[in-house]
């Protein structure tokens, strides 16, 4: 069905990786989302009108607000495809997260408004006789609304996930919270058929599960669509996929420091550290750099910066210590990795430098950790000094930074 609407309504609907393509599946999960949620409103609003029913009448303005946050999206998959300027360098696309998170302050605020009626209804509540057929025609109308947002929850969560869209994603989570919502009130809908003479507002009570049910969700999708507007470590598969791309490469000897920045779903700008051979020309290892450098742009889109760290491979005392200290590194803990690693003899004492990358939190100190790689060279003849950069994996990934 989806692979079906795509066809109809998205030329190139394959690209996804096209802005624009991208964009348009955005507007058609937005109007999908505009004309569903208008029906869900006009047939809940009669059913609670001639139920008299709160609880009904809030889950109305629950679709109707979901309707105003299609909209939202909408306008904002348009100014998410404005092309970079002046001002925004990046371009626009992290105005998809700004307008995902509209849409769960929307969906906070229903919530609690509802919440603030129901308890109402429940304080002053009154006694009620509804008529079994009027039950009859709400718990029909509640019954499609529920197949209804179904239907909505797959349609964005496939196409959020075709696209990898944070606001349809969080769409997505809002219709089937939605269905449980309903949910409920077609459960207190059918009890009214069996017990009539209920000593409090069922409705009220509903209506209080229902709108806690909404604040708690609102509160996580405000989570989901704040964290990548602060910034969040990378898809692992996704840096993966590029990784193996630089293993390819006879001329790379290893990797480390790779940080990337994203600015929309699609838009990455990444660097990163490669190691070669010190005794190659330098001006074939540039081109070399160049030429992956566009691969990658070619194959991921991503906007790479390689930084080239030569070494000495050959140099035996050098390849000794780093082997002996790299065990040593493993030993202290198997998340710790280094990099950078290299060794200027002197007349009096030796410096061995490089970069230690260990995980945020890390319980043991840099004290300690240098006092171990110390006692771990003490027995050499030499004088060995470590002069330590430690570093963070800005990936959340050790296996990133390693030699091979």
């Amino acid at each position: 069905m989806i692979t079906l609407m795509r066809k109809l309504f998205i030329k190139n609907y394959e690209n996804i990786g096209e802005e624009k393509v991208r964009m348009v599946h955005g507007k058609l999960a937005s109007f999908f989302g505009i004309f569903s949620n208008l029906i869900l409103v006009v047939l809940k609003v009669f059913a609670g009108i001639i139920s008299a029913s709160i609880s009904i009448i809030a889950d109305a303005i629950n679709n109707l607000s979901d309707m105003g946050s299609s909209i939202i999206t909408l306008v904002g998959f348009k100014l998410a495809s404005a092309p970079a300027d002046k001002e925004h360098p990046y371009g626009h696309q992290r105005i998809e997260y700004v307008t995902g998170l509209v849409v769960a302050v929307v969906i906070l605020f229903v919530g609690v408004s509802l919440l603030e009626t129901s308890i109402e209804k429940m304080i002053n509540y009154k006694m009620v006789t509804v008529d079994p057929k009027v039950i009859y025609i709400s718990i029909s109308i509640l019954a499609v609304s529920i197949l209804i947002k179904i239907w909505q929850s797959v349609v964005n969560y496939k196409l959020g996930k075709i696209i990898n869209s944070v606001a349809l994603k969080a769409t997505s989570k809002d219709s089937l919270n939605d269905c449980i919502s309903t949910g409920a009130l077609l459960i207190g809908n059918i009890i009214l058929l069996f017990v009539s003479n209920i000593p409090f507002s069922l409705d009220g009570l509903l209506g209080i599960l229902v709108s806690i049910f909404i604040i708690v969700s609102g509160i996580k999708l405000i989570k989901e669509t704040v964290d990548p507007l602060i910034g969040v470590s990378t898809n692992e598969e996704f840096v993966q996929k590029i990784i193996e791309v630089l293993k390819n490469e006879p001329f790379v000897l290893g990797y480390h420091d790779l940080v990337c920045h994203m600015y929309g779903p699609t838009k990455c700008f990444m660097t990163l550290h490669v190691e070669v051979d010190a005794k190659q020309k330098m001006l074939d290892i540039h081109d070399s750099i160049d030429n992956l450098e566009r691969k990658v742009k070619e194959q991921f889109g991503v906007d790479l910066t390689i930084h080239m760290d030569p070494i000495d491979i050959d140099n035996e005392e050098t390849n000794i210590l780093r082997a002996k200290i790299k065990e040593v590194v493993k030993s202290i803990h198997p998340a710790l990795s280094m990099h950078d690693f290299r060794v200027v003899n002197g007349n009096t004492h030796t410096n061995i430098i490089f970069d230690l990358v260990r995980p945020y939190k890390f319980e043991i100190t840099d004290e300690q950790i240098l006092r171990t790689l110390q006692d771990a060279v003490k027995e050499e003849n030499k004088a060995y000094y470590f002069v330590i950069n430690f570093d963070n994996d800005y990936m959340d990934m050790n296996h990133i930074n390693e030699e091979y």
